[in-house]
């Protein structure tokens, strides 16, 4: 059996610190359980900044309402192990419906605090407040700085152009020549790259706390709107009955536009060669004979599938840096 690779990421790291910290401060403020402090942090260093606080803000609620029920169950009835049970039994369901269940072993640790004191007092309840300040605190400051994502981010971008390119490609060659050896890899490649783009793009929105949006997700979102119009046309172009004269003009378009796909939005050009492409058709001859229709009537099929395409791009505001500003 092959042992996967040993290696500590950036969040074990983090954890580890975060631990460390917190039993140290929870001992110099000479707080009872200090250990525990430990564990809170544990529980709240989460993938994301949002994440954190989120798992902070529920996991004091929880503990909150959790010193309610037992100074409720504990101090009214009795510290007994079926009293705590019952309270346990009741409480996980309250948690639940306000939508604060992942805290519930945090506020677990507190009740059981309070369970082995076996007297609720003021001092016991600060020193579980200082406790909970400690470890949600140190969690929350060791998770507030987080690495860069934004080179694997436009590396992303890149290859996925760099994908989109050669789809467009192929399809000329088919185009010209009625035949391809293309196998359709950067299709499937494109599909599996955009997920795994769009995923990283959600991190990084989680990781900024007052941003709200994300120019890397609009443009994987964008880039798969139009991955789904390229799926649409592969089957017209594939199926086309015989080369016509159109297909030259379609071929021609779509071969300067694999030459520049990039980030900027430059679709406005593209979306006046096309039309430019659409007056050249109505210029040219009637085909024929009934293939030789059905294969304009799919031409024309594909240029308005183009023109969706072209369209989704010029509602994206595009990147500006200097990659981009040098194809522009």
């Amino acid at each position: 059996m092959k042992l996967k690779r040993f290696s500590i990421g950036y969040r074990t790291m983090k954890t580890a610190a975060g631990v460390a910290i917190a039993i140290s401060l929870a001992q110099f403020f000479q707080l009872d359980y200090y250990v525990s402090a430990g564990i809170l942090t544990i529980l709240c260093i989460q993938p994301t900044k949002k994440k954190s606080i989120r798992a902070a803000f529920s996991r004091l609620v929880a503990s909150l309402i959790g010193i309610g029920y037992a100074f409720v169950f504990l101090e009214g009835i009795a510290y007994h192990p079926a009293v705590i049970g019952i309270m346990i039994l009741l409480f996980i369901p309250v948690l639940v419906s306000l939508r604060f269940s992942d805290g519930f072993v945090s506020s677990s640790v507190i009740l059981l605090h309070i369970y082995d004191s076996k007297n609720l007092t003021l001092d016991l309840f600060l020193n579980e407040l200082s406790l909970m300040a400690v470890g949600f605190g140190t969690a929350l400051a060791v998770n507030m700085y987080m690495p860069s994502i934004e080179r694997k981010l436009n590396a992303y971008r890149y290859e996925i152009e760099s994908l989109y390119s050669s789809i467009f490609q192929e399809i000329v060659i088919f185009l010209r020549q009625g035949d391809s050896a293309w196998t359709g890899k950067e299709l499937t490649d494109s599909a599996a790259l955009l997920k795994k783009a769009k995923a990283l793009a959600y991190q990084d929105v989680e990781n900024h706390v007052t941003r709200l949006e994300n120019k890397y997700y609009h443009y994987f979102d964008m880039r798969e709107q139009q991955l789904e119009i390229i799926e649409r046309i592969l089957p017209q172009i594939t199926a086309l009955p015989v080369i016509v004269g159109h297909t030259h003009l379609v071929a021609d378009f779509l071969e300067d536009l694999a030459l520049h796909v990039h980030s900027g939005n430059t679709a406005y050009r593209y979306i006046s060669k096309l039309q430019a492409v659409k007056d050249d058709f109505a210029t040219m001859p009637l085909p024929n004979t009934h293939e030789k229709f059905l294969a304009m009537a799919a031409l024309y099929q594909v240029i308005q599938e183009m023109e969706d395409y072209l369209e989704i791009k010029s509602s994206y505001k595009g990147f500006t840096n200097k990659k981009t500003a040098e194809i522009n």
